[in-house]
């Protein structure tokens, strides 16, 4: 399924974890529009503060509106997030209260029709999060051999048809460049077969191509490498991911952290066993939410 946020999801879990309170400080890593923000300054009013980061313009600009009632209780920067440790020392804040990622992509940024990152339109190949990312989707379909796209799909994407996809791939770009989504949806259509569908067919492979064009992968265990340092104690981090690949790399660290294994110093408390995952209700009011999974851990 398309991990799209839309509203503020599972924020009334968020907050609870998040603890929030007068004279606080909280880093919101992912702050998109600024929702789950907005309910922490709210919450916290009325000393507490969010330093807000993201690595798209647009989304810093929605935000901006959308926390203009708490003026002067937020700092936002366009930054992703692996850089929560060096904003904050660029801030003199030497750790803060609690720290929120909401991982994935935006309902803003699926919906816009020209950044290529939904199939559900035609729009150049392009899927980048930041406009400083250098490598396009179109660079990768148009670049990378039949055995690279096809471990890519398989690994980012955890695609069935990986091979039968990389392949065509191949074969479309020998006839003429594949530069539009809807261009590659063609393709991944004609290779996916119809009784073996469930989820629509190009899901997979649009993942696969955001992941590695944003490294996302990369940039959740850069983050994770610093995020002890960023807490201060008894504080807490909580982290949502929307698929399987981040949501294992977040448990194994937090299970790491927890049994006290490499250099974690003070030990750290799992939250969530398991992870917390929408109501039924909450994913009747935003479907959007089903994929969500929340895991939260403190440090001692």
């Amino acid at each position: 399924m398309e991990e799209i946020r839309h509203l503020p999801v599972l924020l009334e879990e968020v907050l609870k974890v998040l603890d929030c309170r007068p004279g606080r400080v909280y880093a919101d890593g992912t702050v998109g529009g600024g929702g789950h923000s907005r309910e922490i300054l709210e919450r916290s009013s009325p000393t507490g503060r969010v330093i807000g980061l993201d690595w798209d313009e647009e989304a810093l600009e929605r935000a901006r509106k959308n926390l203009s009632p708490f003026a002067g209780r937020f700092e936002l920067r366009r930054a992703n997030y692996k850089e929560c440790k060096s904003v904050l020392e660029s801030l003199s804040i030497p750790g803060v209260d609690g720290v929120l990622l909401d991982l994935g992509v935006s309902s803003e940024q699926l919906e816009s029709r020209d950044r290529g990152f939904s199939f559900r339109w035609d729009a150049p190949l392009d899927m980048r999060m930041s406009q400083e990312t250098m490598t396009t989707a179109q660079d990768l379909v148009r670049k990378l051999p039949a055995a690279e796209l096809e471990t890519l799909l398989r690994e980012f994407g955890e695609e069935r048809w990986a091979r039968r996809i990389a392949r065509n791939i191949v074969r479309r770009r020998q006839k003429a460049p594949l530069r539009t989504t809807r261009e590659l949806v063609e393709v991944i259509e004609r290779s996916v077969p119809p009784q073996r569908r469930g989820i629509h067919p190009a899901t997979r492979t649009f993942q696969a191509l955001r992941i590695s064009v944003n490294e996302e992968l990369n940039n959740l265990e850069a983050f994770l490498a610093d995020a002890p340092e960023l807490l201060n104690p008894g504080r807490r981090l909580c982290i949502i991911s929307y698929h399987s690949l981040e949501d294992r790399i977040v448990k194994n660290h937090f299970r790491e952290w927890a049994r006290g294994e490499g250099r974690k110093n003070p030990p750290f408390a799992l939250l969530t066993p398991k992870p917390v995952v929408p109501s039924a209700e909450e994913i009747s009011r935003n479907p959007r939410a089903r994929s969500a999974k929340m895991r939260a851990i403190e440090k001692l």
